[in-house]
């Protein structure tokens, strides 16, 4: 069994190889391919974080198990750490074997951006030029890595209320700017990185024809959309099931009245990789993808970074 630590994650799992596998395994769910249920929180009364599971399954010629084990600690931000800490499992989907373990903030990560690289890819349009990054944690850093390849953007803009986290993030490769307002107007891709309570964006800031990826708050007592953005975009997302259940904004939308429900989704994104659904129909349409995070996700992800350290000789072999 192949162990990858942190570090040997990063090192074989690229964001453009990622891609490739997030596109790859989204499609395959929509097509029933690769099946898995909601993710499963575990709180503890008294406990600085909380636990949850996340197992998948694809099939094919080799199929393969998974299962994300994390600890979700909101604490660690201000350790210095990720707040996402755990391992993933992959398992052979013949025998059962544990095949390889993985360590799964680095694989969250990398993954969670190479899948809002694919959704920018699909839906937002061509010619955006200007990409607004809002959080400067782990995602912003893996967003701003993932995204620039996808679109030509000539300004990058960051912001987050830690001026001093914003600067570390852009770095020589973008801008940082004193406001999330001053961050999305006029922007054409917009990536929302946070975990915060309350809407982090207004409708009013947005440009026709912005895109916008929402990843941060995956919890229901979180959301970064207000009600307004939610009900006038074209929405998008990983799983309506996730949606329903965990997106925060989304569930406000539909008690509000200001949308009717699943009716308002235009289609998940496996569904418009596998041309089961459309994508963004005008230039002007604001589209906004919803990303929950999803354990085929990490499937493919660690199954691609076993693979290239494999062939790379990336990482320790151990026998149970």
């Amino acid at each position: 069994m192949l162990i990858l630590g942190h570090d040997d994650v990063l090192a074989a799992l690229s964001p453009a190889d990622c891609a490739d596998a997030m596109a790859a395994v989204l499609a395959a769910r929509a097509r029933g391919e690769a099946l898995m249920p909601l993710r499963t929180a575990i709180p503890f009364e008294g406990a600085a974080g909380f636990m949850a599971v996340m197992p998948a399954w694809r099939g094919g010629e080799d199929p393969m198990f998974s299962l994300k084990s994390l600890c979700i600690m909101p604490g660690n931000p201000a350790r210095g750490l990720d707040s996402h800490q755990g391992t993933v499992t992959l398992f052979d989907g013949s025998t059962g074997q544990p095949r390889a373990i993985l360590d799964a903030s680095a694989v969250t990560a990398v993954r969670t951006a190479a899948v809002s690289a694919v959704a920018t890819r699909e839906l937002a349009r061509s010619d955006a030029r200007v990409l607004a990054i809002l959080g400067a944690g782990v995602q912003g850093r893996a967003h701003l890595t993932a995204l620039s390849p996808v679109r030509e953007f000539d300004e990058v803009r960051v912001y987050s209320p830690s001026r001093e986290h914003a600067q570390a993030l852009a770095d020589g490769r973008a801008s940082v700017v004193p406001s999330a307002e001053a961050a999305v107007r006029g922007a054409d891709v917009v990536v929302l990185a946070t975990s915060s309570r309350e809407p982090v964006i207004s409708r009013d800031w947005l440009s026709p024809g912005a895109h916008v990826n929402a990843v941060g708050a995956s919890v229901p007592s979180s959301r970064e959309l207000d009600v307004e953005t939610v009900r006038a975009c074209a929405l998008f997302c990983d799983s309506r099931e996730s949606l329903r259940h965990e997106a925060g904004e989304f569930r406000l939308a539909v008690e509000e009245g200001a949308i009717t429900g699943e009716e308002h989704v235009r289609g998940e994104l496996g569904e418009v990789l596998a041309g089961m659904a459309d994508g963004r129909r005008s230039a002007d349409e604001l589209t906004v993808f919803r990303s929950l995070g999803l354990a085929v996700e990490d499937l493919a992800a660690a199954e691609r970074a076993v693979g290239v350290a494999r062939e790379r000789g990336i990482g320790v072999e151990v026998k149970l």
